[in-house]
């Protein structure tokens, strides 16, 4: 599938299922069960920063760090839906939202931020190479990348069963279509991405990599019983696979 047929697809897509994803996989949280910003620390201090949100959604991550005192709030998004719903979200704060794709040129300014970041939407792109140098040309030096991604051992996991096993071969990185995504009438792509793909891409363009994360769940699951399911994410799951991987980058 070519790269703008999938962006249009997957705009469509973010554009409808977008109420589902409200102050869903947004900071403190990196990801379903993972431990929180509040539990790993991976952030620079954010009092005066300027921050880029690639994926803002529902802009929830950006008020999060507007909590925290940064001084200038970007967000970039795919879906115009997920934009209003953020200005909604951000209106006491004068954003700077963009609706557009990750992997396209946007106006925003070069080596001016000192925080890029991204929360569980970086594996959306289709084109992980372009995306990348985008982000590295935002970010200032010594400026910061950090994202979360679903981790690819998780991502290859079995779905419906109660049985921890591979449905897919981890080492296949190939487009995965969904037919239908949130019980909508909407199709969306996206690339199966092995961790060595993320980590080379981000020495390819420059950056230098400081941390790699594969949390276990949160403590605040401590008290919780993990019961076999056959849901998509379970804790019963993540107590076994981490779900969400990491990376902490420096420009």
């Amino acid at each position: 599938m070519e790269g703008t047929q999938m962006l249009s697809l997957n705009k469509k897509c973010w554009d409808t299922v977008a109420p589902y994803f409200f102050q869903v996989d947004c900071l403190p949280k990196y990801g379903p069960y993972t431990a929180s910003e509040d539990e790993i620390h991976l952030f620079d201090s954010i009092k005066g920063k300027k921050v880029l949100d690639i994926g803002c959604g529902s802009g929830h991550s950006l008020q999060y760090m507007a909590e925290r005192g940064a001084e200038e709030l970007w967000g970039l998004d795919l879906s115009s839906t997920q934009i209003e719903t953020a200005h909604e979200t951000l209106q006491s704060w004068n954003p700077k939202l963009i609706c557009g794709a990750m992997e396209e040129e946007r106006d925003i300014p070069k080596g001016y931020f000192d925080i890029v970041y991204s929360i569980y939407a970086l594996g959306w792109t289709s084109d992980l190479r372009k995306t990348l140098e985008l982000i590295y040309s935002y970010v200032k030096p010594e400026g910061s990348f950090i994202f979360s991604w679903e981790h690819p051992v998780y991502s290859n996991l079995m779905y419906g069963t109660e049985e921890i096993a591979f449905s897919s071969s981890y080492h296949e990185e190939t487009p995965i279509m969904f037919e239908t995504f949130k019980g909508e009438d909407v199709q969306a792509t996206l690339y199966k991405r092995k961790m060595s793909t993320y980590i080379n891409e981000l020495n390819r363009v420059g950056f230098t990599i400081e941390r790699i994360e594969e949390p276990e769940p949160s403590s605040s699951f401590d008290e919780e019983l993990a019961e076999p399911s056959t849901k998509y994410y379970s804790l019963h799951k993540a107590r076994m696979v981490p779900t969400t991987f990491i990376i902490k980058a420096r420009k």
